[in-house]
Order: structure tokens, then C-alpha cells, then sequence
């Protein structure tokens, strides 16, 4: 059975209030200062990106349909399918992930997706 990531919402940064800190396998979602860190490193990711997995971790092991990612990545702004598929595919590079494994983020056709861990 998988165990759901930590999250640590009092996890203390010198000079800085709490902050919510997301963990999973070897990865940190850094909520408040928008960063993902891998083994402590900085994963360089674009900011639609980082929506994107900040968005599907705080939903993990829900379906979210693709009209609740755009709502909530794009702000209801119209973008095509294709756009969508860029930024899960980055997504889940920057997670150790790929399309054919899903091992973290989870297609279910015509559905959504599902953050796994």
C-alpha cells in the first residue's frame, strides 16, 4: 500500500513563518516560495508547471478532470489540448516520471488526471 506524501505545514525556513512543504519519494513541493526540490536541488520548472504539480498534490489520489486543471492552472483562460499535454509531459520529466510508467501522474482518458503518490 502507498502511503500519501507528508505534509509538513511547520516546517521552519531561517528568517522565514511557516511554510507548507509537500514530500514524496525524493522530492519536496515547496508551496509557499513555489520551488520543487529534488534530493534538496532545485528542479528548474516553469510556473504553469509548478500549478500544475502544486495542483494535482493537493489533490493526490483524486481524479481531477481536465476543465478543474484549466480552471485551476489557467485560470479558466482557453488553451488547447495540446498545451495541457506539454505541461503534464514537463511535469512528470521534472518528477522522474513519463508517459508510459505514469508512475506519478496518472492519464485516465477522456477523464483526468490522478497524482498517485
Amino acid at each position: 500500500m502507498r502511503g500519501r506524501p507528508a505534509i509538513d505545514e511547520s516546517h521552519q525556513m531561517p528568517g522565514n513563518s511557516s511554510i507548507r512543504v509537500v514530500k514524496f519519494d525524493n522530492f519536496e513541493v515547496d508551496l509557499d516560495a513555489a520551488v520543487l526540490r529534488s534530493g534538496g536541488a532545485t528542479v528548474i520548472v516553469e510556473p504553469q508547471v509548478f500549478e500544475l504539480i502544486a495542483f494535482l498534490v493537493a489533490n493526490r489520489g483524486r481524479l481531477v478532470s481536465y476543465d478543474e486543471i484549466v480552471e485551476n492552472v489557467w485560470k479558466g483562460r482557453i488553451i488547447s489540448d495540446a498545451t495541457i499535454a506539454t505541461r503534464v509531459n514537463a511535469a512528470r520529466k521534472a518528477l522522474g516520471d513519463d508517459g508510459a510508467t505514469q508512475r506519478v501522474i496518472k492519464t485516465v482518458r477522456g477523464r483526468g488526471l490522478r497524482f498517485e503518490l
